[in-house]
């Protein structure tokens, strides 16, 4: 008795709605057509088991699915974006620590190689002269 009241793990899916069909609706299609069965239409919404006994069409097999994969899609909408963005954020971090060594190692090669070709330029040019005045 003690294990029906246990909670299960937060992964397991629970059955949280259950959906009940009367058994004859009294609509004016019913009386309209006594003889034709009308089946009812639940709501998507609050939808969630169907008993084993209903017998559904094609098309409204086709239409539960499209609901299903409907309802699916917006709760995968709802998480995508979030843990594409943390995801892309985590590799593009990742990309810039693996970087920033190699680049600091280039830009010290250019800057030194820069400065070496500008000291001897300026040497070359001032080799003798005198250094100019204000005057």
């Amino acid at each position: 008795m003690a294990s029906t009241l246990r909670a299960p793990p937060r992964f397991v899916p629970t059955l949280t709605t259950v959906l009940e069909i009367p058994q004859e609706p009294a609509s004016a299609e019913s009386h309209a057509a006594p003889g034709a069965a009308s089946t009812p239409q639940p709501d998507p919404a609050s939808a969630v088991a169907l008993p084993p006994s209903v017998q559904l069409s094609q098309a409204e097999i086709v239409s539960l699915e499209e609901q299903l994969l409907h309802r699916v899609l917006q709760r995968v909408d709802l998480s995508l974006e979030e843990r594409l963005s943390d995801a892309v954020s985590a590799a593009v971090q990742h990309q810039l620590d693996a970087m920033v060594p190699r680049l600091r190692g280039e830009i010290e090669a250019v800057l030194r190689a820069l400065v070496i070709e500008s000291m001897a330029a300026e040497l070359s040019e001032n080799t003798g002269s005198t250094p100019a005045s204000g005057a």
